[in-house]
């Protein structure tokens, strides 16, 4: 019986996802809608595999040649929520980046009233890359709850909890300070389902008043103003994501000067 060759070239939605585009998932929902062309020809599926020579179009503009992959920190105020778009109307960190900054999608997500450190990059593979719980990079953000914690009443979170049939990994928890009455919290967490140190700070009496992630793996918020943009040098996002060296006609970019966006 003949083995059936694998097709060369990447899948579709993976190329659509490194140009910058869209993210993988959301460019298989492109093709799903029938919004992607490859050589004229609208296509469905996103199982089909293409190289260099096919021409792909998305929503009628060709694909360009993927950027090299770019890293971006940037300090997200509270008041705007991690989307392109809100059916509600509310503001986005989309609505506030800076004019000069390329195309970016967010490495996850933080809500409305979080604030702090938010990943930003060009290229579907490395969101992706960064998102995956296999990574298990420590998220680490400061915390501000209403009461008077002891470390009695945090030993439930270091141990890992269940909330609303949902299990949450052990977290690293200290406190920092009693200010007046509210206390500072830091804590650290390796996976981050949707508003899980709220929802865990809930199920044990703690009401979060402000929450602000100082760094994501390796990424430190640092002294970045809020509103602020910076990105990663590229020799560092080398060395921490394993990604290959520019080409030898490519040199190294110098980092880029910071971009402000503070316009409150």
């Amino acid at each position: 019986m003949t083995q059936k060759s694998t097709p060369p070239g990447e899948r579709i939605a993976k190329v659509i996802a490194r140009a910058g585009r869209a993210s993988r998932r959301e460019a298989e929902k492109m093709i799903e809608a029938g919004r992607v062309r490859v050589n004229g020809q609208v296509i469905d599926r996103a199982a089909l595999n293409v190289t260099e020579k096919d021409r792909i179009e998305v929503d009628g503009t060709p694909l360009e040649a993927p950027e090299e992959p770019r890293l971006w920190l940037y300090h997200k105020p509270a008041g705007l929520v991690t989307t392109t778009r809100d059916e509600q109307g509310r503001p986005t960190i989309f609505d506030d980046l800076p004019e000069d900054l390329p195309r970016v999608m967010s490495v996850g997500r933080l809500d409305l009233n979080s604030e702090g450190l938010l990943l930003l990059t060009n290229d579907g593979g490395i969101k992706r890359k960064l998102e995956l719980p296999s990574t298990g990079w420590l998220r680490r953000y400061r915390v501000r709850v209403k009461g008077r914690p002891t470390d009695a009443m945090l030993e439930p979170l270091r141990t890992g909890l269940v909330v609303d049939g949902q299990r949450f990994q052990p977290m690293v928890v200290s406190i920092d300070r009693q200010q007046g009455a509210n206390a500072w919290l830091t804590v650290g967490l390796r996976e981050g389902k949707n508003r899980e140190v709220r929802r865990a700070m809930a199920d044990i009496g703690l009401t979060v008043n402000r929450l602000i992630r100082v760094s994501y793996g390796p990424f430190q918020l640092g002294t970045l103003k809020q509103g602020a943009v910076e990105e990663v040098r590229r020799k560092i996002l080398r060395d921490q994501l394993g990604l290959d060296g520019p080409k030898p006609d490519r040199p190294t970019p110098q980092r880029r000067r910071k971009s402000r966006l503070n316009k409150r």
